[in-house]
């Protein structure tokens, strides 16, 4: 089986004046297809750097990093935005939808940046909005929406490409408990399906739901504990 996430000896070091800060130090870490895995630990333990690896919105420093099977350490940023768009779906904890858009011209945006034609791109977020429960809601504004519904369109956006991995930034951190749990159940059902996921939170209740968890502390991978099929 070809993982869909392979690490090996990741280091990430930012600058910081004269000095050099190292946020990732030789992380290892393999995320096989169909995973759900939870990435959890304290404030600048370095998670939101893993994340942002694993989505191609920076470099390693060292190390190397494959993505279904292809190396992409060494890439530049215009092929690691390439990569990003039609391999990797995000969801944001602050759902980073257009607002002068509405919703099926959100969802549409990773197609058109892929040249796919009109007619098709709409149909594909015609189909996502109305599986999310958005069907009467297509020529809504953002901003007209509940903070929950704003979600829902940013997970229709991040299928809409059919990306390998999808990395979720704290989805629930802005909902209330009801429909963060709503959110989550949709999170459960797209990695029944066969969807890898790739989650940071510090919420148990998502740790619960997942199948690994992976503790980071001051840089390091300091647990990966794997539970088995998640909790539903």
């Amino acid at each position: 089986m070809v993982p869909i996430v392979e690490l090996k000896n990741a280091v990430k070091e930012y600058e910081n004046g004269p000095l050099r800060v190292r946020a990732l130090r030789g992380v290892d870490l393999r995320i096989d297809p169909g995973e759900y895995a939870v990435i959890m630990g304290a404030s600048g333990c370095g998670k939101s750097t893993l994340l942002n690896l694993l989505g191609c919105l920076d470099h390693l420093s060292e190390g190397d990093y494959l993505l279904g099977g292809d190396n992409i350490s060494k890439l530049s940023d215009d092929e690691l935005s390439e990569i990003r768009s039609r391999r990797i779906g995000f969801i944001f904890q602050s759902y980073n939808l257009i607002p002068q858009l509405n919703i099926l011209e959100n969802i549409e945006v990773p197609l058109f940046y892929q040249g796919i034609p009109e007619r098709e791109a709409r149909e594909r977020a015609i189909e996502l909005a109305e599986r999310m429960g958005l069907s009467e809601r297509l020529k809504h504004k953002p901003m007209e929406l509940s903070g929950g519904q704003q979600q829902r369109v940013a997970i229709a956006r991040s299928l809409v490409t059919d990306p390998i991995l999808m990395l979720a930034d704290e989805p629930t951190g802005n909902l209330d408990s009801k429909t963060g749990h709503e959110i989550l159940e949709l999170i459960d059902d797209l990695n029944a399906e066969g969807k890898t996921i790739v989650m940071v939170t510090h919420d148990d209740e998502v740790a619960h739901r997942a199948q690994r968890v992976v503790r980071v502390f001051d840089g390091e991978i300091v647990s990966n504990e794997w539970k088995g099929a998640p909790k539903q």
